[in-house]
């Protein structure tokens, strides 16, 4: 690869302007974090230049613009999957969360993604390894036996005869190879970096509705705004509250902050409790997950109807309200009743083992 004399020294240049700019607490417009973007995927970039940058607007505090410019940016770098204009005329669905909560659950979210499939919307699920938990979606689904490496066409497929495909992040976003080491060396210094936020937001099969889960409830608005400027239809963002700290998913312990659009609704951010729903409360510890094969052991109980406890109650919460986002059903509570009869007449457990066989 060919580098222009003189590259690294205009790229530290490039980023030092904008550390400059943002350690005095200004903004960055959309070209300027379309340049920055420009500077991280560069490998001659040094790690330390990416991660002072990114540390600098993370302690100036990311915007709602900044957070959909790198989206933008970073989505455009992706490999986009091949899709039938069927596949791509119709309703495409993500459940996804951020990740970040460190609350340790099972994957709620990829549970969540086979009951909705199995109800006949198609799902292009977003998702990569562990990073904050033991098990992430692609860890579990692999031990499940379902493929994710899927290649564009190959995912194209998927969606039209499955109504699901997994977009494994690394396969998708190349670029990212070379920003992972800068992340990294945040970490290290316990910094929280953009990329927090931007995992759920970077699909690149671009759905038209998405489910997203944020481990704080201030965040419910800000990404809600975000995904309305990528141009997702419909959207829920949900954080709820439980005794440990803040959960990345809808659930029935405490009380949760939902951020909700669509064509007909402004976004509009309510505080609910789930009184409404026949599922008890729950504390974290009946939630609570292992490594990808006992997680991949919980999945299948909840998709074969054998646990009927806890666990079902939140994956019929979420899956209700995903099922809703995706004009499956009117209601979350439709939903909810909509994915137990999924469950309950075995074909949770039927599309599983379809995907299984591929």
């Amino acid at each position: 690869m060919f580098f222009f004399p003189g590259a690294r020294a205009y790229s530290f240049r490039v980023l030092e302007q904008l550390i400059q700019q943002l350690k005095g607490a200004q903004p960055l417009d959309r070209l300027q974090v379309f340049e920055a973007v420009n500077q991280l995927v560069r490998e001659e970039v040094a790690v330390e230049s990416k991660a002072a940058f990114l540390g600098a607007l993370n302690q100036k505090g990311e915007t709602v613009e900044e957070i959909a410019a790198f989206a933008e940016g970073l989505r455009e770098r992706s490999i986009p999957p091949v899709l039938d204009p069927v596949t791509r005329a119709g309703e495409l669905v993500d459940v996804c969360g951020t990740g970040g909560d460190r609350l340790h659950t099972f994957n709620i979210s990829t549970t969540v993604a086979l009951v909705v499939a199995a109800a006949g919307v198609r799902v292009a699920k977003h998702g990569n390894r562990a990073i904050t938990s033991q098990a992430g979606s692609a860890d579990v689904l692999e031990a499940l036996g379902v493929r994710t490496d899927l290649t564009p066409v190959e995912a194209g497929v998927w969606l039209r005869d499955h109504d699901f495909a997994f977009f494994f992040a690394p396969n998708f976003h190349p670029a990212f190879k070379h920003i992972g080491p800068a992340r990294r060396l945040c970490a290290e210094r316990g910094q929280r970096t953009v990329f927090n936020f931007l995992g759920p937001l970077l699909n690149p099969a671009r759905p038209t509705a998405q489910l997203v889960g944020v481990p704080h409830p201030d965040l419910c608005e800000p990404i809600g705004r975000v995904l309305q400027s990528l141009g997702i239809r419909r959207g829920i963002v949900v954080s709820s509250r439980v005794v440990e700290g803040c959960l990345d998913e809808l659930s029935l312990g405490g009380e949760n902050t939902v951020g909700e659009f669509s064509p007909d609704l402004p976004l509009t951010v309510s505080r609910l409790s789930m009184e409404a729903f026949p599922g008890q409360p729950c504390s974290l510890a009946d939630l609570a997950g292992g490594d990808r094969h006992a997680n991949a052991q919980t999945i299948q109980r909840l998709l074969r109807g054998e646990d009927r406890g806890p666990k079902r109650d939140i994956l019929l919460l979420n899956a209700g309200a995903a099922l809703a986002i995706a004009g499956r059903t009117r209601t979350w509570r439709e939903g909810w009743d909509l994915a137990a009869t999924v469950i309950d007449s075995g074909k949770a457990q039927a599309k599983l083992e379809e995907l299984i066989q591929g």
